[in-house]
């Protein structure tokens, strides 16, 4: 609606634990679901994240994100003008599907929960293509005014969002709606929320125009109203005024709730120190943490999605970040999606500074500068004190992380009442952020590329477990207080990382997150199965440390002293700690060796999804 081309989506996707009943039902659908749209679109999926916790076992997440490209001069809003101008309404036809859809998703849901099923909105991928290719052609007639899609509450939303906007009014004829089925009421044609339908407001006089694009693509296009001055709606069906009201009430003039906002009760016991255990076998426990449905690998998933088509991607699922080729320019655009619900669950300020932060640090793996910042803010129910706190602490968190990293955000949307039976899931600020590569060159790989380059770990450790994939999946405690987010040291690094790719320094880079350095080492030897052997000053334990600010980079021995120069320089710790080469990862710790076999760890990293999933 903006006219921007979709080039890539990004899904973000949490569900409950594998065993929950309907869960692998539910896995399935989801992820055909957005494989069928998707590929039948022609928009490629190069990039998300999956989790599994029980808090999602009665409303698991489907946050999707899409980039598009548009030129700056020819950018559309949704902001209606021209008094007397008609409102267009083209796409598919309205029907009862989706009816309250806006009122469910802002609801609880309990064991009644299936008879709301109705209520779900019915997609067709294939007309949503040719409403995609019609519009960007209709746009370029130069007779659109204004442009919405029919999203959440359907037409309602759009005509009385696009006319706040604009400051008019607008008139309908509800008659002269294209229905699916005969006999829906004015009240369920505005509230419908039947998919693939946009609302034009064109200039006056040239409305042919615009209507003869979308008949050629095979569309409905129907003029059903007007736009008025008086900043009034005006909507009439079979002769009779159905509603006639002020445009302010229901948008910018509506009421601002102030909620009470308190922490929970529990919240130090929550965040007492844990004990953490000291494995026995450090290779044992890192094979074990791989082969959870959390840090497991999602190939499953990403292979059911095209994930080149369009020939942008450079850098597609598995990394750290998504690349894509600007076309035409020496330029690359990079997306990543992030947040770790259990980290909000137990800090959400801490939570959201770590969202943002890590969002930065993948795209500083691959070159790249943030431009932009979407999110989707999924809290249980803002009545709760509690978690109107969650709320409240994760956007603080995340506001100061945006400014302090230089990530302007610049859309989002907020979806409460997540929860089942009183069970809300945990605090989940899904951030989805887009950078630009100045020049793609030779963009690094999140696998070790080359034998005999050296390893350096880049930030230090400081053994902090709360909230760690190593305590919740090998012990089951869940408590502390998540890993401290250092946003200076953020900054550093994240500007380190892009100077070093920039200037062709290093081969690979890594970000260390979930699982810590154990797990990213293992991750980065599972692309050309080379291995490395390494020396830290850590403890068995601490190599599973979640540390934030931390990431480790590869490069010949020749371009060593230049990278160590580069980080004395801007003030980030570096150690070298060893070199890439062999089958097995060789891990010296404080009193042991981490020794495992890689091909032995990416077998049971590989088929661990598929294996809890039953396929």
């Amino acid at each position: 609606t903006m006219g921007a081309r979709p080039i890539a989506l990004l899904d973000s996707l949490r569900f409950g634990e594998i065993d929950a009943p309907r869960m692998r039902s539910l896995v399935d659908g989801v992820v055909r679901g957005i494989g069928t749209y998707g590929n039948c679109v022609g928009i490629p999926t190069v990039g998300g994240e999956t989790g599994f916790h029980a808090a999602y076992n009665g409303n698991i997440l489907v946050n999707a994100f899409a980039l598009g490209i548009a030129r700056r001069e020819r950018i559309f809003k949704a902001k209606a003008a021209g008094v007397g101008n008609p409102i267009l309404y083209v796409g598919s036809r309205t029907g009862r599907d989706g009816i309250h859809g806006a009122t469910m998703a802002s609801d609880s849901f309990d064991a009644e929960s299936e008879k709301k099923r109705p209520t779900v909105q019915v997609g067709d991928p294939f007309t949503e293509k040719v409403l995609l290719e019609a519009c960007l052609e209709a746009m370029r007639t130069g007779a659109i005014v204004a442009i919405q899609d029919m999203g959440a509450a359907g037409l309602t939303s759009s005509a009385f969002e696009m006319a706040a906007r604009g400051g008019v009014g607008f008139r309908l004829d509800l008659d002269r709606v294209p229905l699916r089925e005969p006999g829906l009421s004015a009240y369920e044609m505005m509230l419908s929320e039947s998919q693939e339908r946009m609302v034009i407001v064109a200039q006056r006089g040239k409305q042919e125009a615009v209507a003869k694009v979308f008949q050629r693509w095979g569309l409905e296009v129907s003029t059903i109203g007007e736009v008025t001055g008086d900043a009034r709606a005006e909507i009439r069906h079979r002769g009779k005024l159905e509603a006639a009201m002020p445009i302010g009430p229901l948008t910018d003039q509506a009421p601002i709730y102030h909620r009470p906002a308190e922490p929970p009760a529990d919240l130090a016991r929550r965040q007492a120190p844990p004990e953490v255990p000291t494995p026995d076998d450090p290779a044992e426990a890192l094979t074990r943490l791989l082969a959870t449905p959390e840090l497991a690998s999602k190939e499953w998933i990403w292979r059911q999605y095209d994930h080149s088509v369009r020939t942008n991607t450079v850098v597609g699922p598995g990394g750290d970040a998504a690349v894509l080729l600007l076309k035409g320019t020496p330029t690359g655009l990079a997306l990543t999606s992030d947040v770790n619900p259990v980290y909000c669950g137990l800090d959400p300020r801490v939570g959201g500074r770590q969202a943002v932060a890590e969002a930065v640090r993948n795209l500083a793996c691959v070159g790249a500068e943030p431009v932009g910042l979407t999110d989707c803010l999924n809290f249980g129910n803002p009545e709760n004190p509690e978690i109107m706190w969650q709320f409240r602490e994760c956007v603080l968190g995340m506001a100061e992380a945006c400014s302090a990293l230089g990530a302007p955000v610049v859309s989002g949307n907020v979806s409460l009442y997540n929860e089942t039976e009183g069970r809300s899931i945990l605090p989940t600020p899904t951030v989805a952020m887009v950078g630009v590569i100045p020049d793609l060159g030779d963009t690094p790989d999140a696998h070790f590329a080359r034998v005999g380059d050296r390893i350096l770990l880049l930030g230090e450790d400081r053994s902090e477990f709360g909230g760690s994939a190593y305590l919740r999946w090998l012990y089951g405690i869940e408590q502390g207080k998540p890993p401290a987010v250092d946003l200076d040291a953020e900054a550093r690094l994240a500007r380190l990382l892009r100077e070093l790719i920039g200037h062709g320094l290093i081969h690979t880079a890594h970000d260390l997150a979930e699982g810590g350095l154990a797990v990213a080492l293992a991750e980065s030897t599972f692309g050309a199965g080379i291995g490395a052997k390494l020396d830290v000053p850590l403890g068995p334990a601490a190599l599973f440390s979640e540390t934030q600010a931390r990431a480790f980079v590869t490069c010949t021995p020749n371009h060593l002293d230049r990278v160590m120069e580069s980080a004395t320089a801007l003030g980030v710790p570096l150690r070298e700690v060893g070199e890439t080469g062999g089958e097995r990862l060789d891990v010296g710790f404080d009193g042991g060796r981490l020794v495992a076999d890689v091909e032995e760890l990416r077998a049971a990293w590989s088929a661990a999804l598929p294996k809890a999933l039953g396929l």
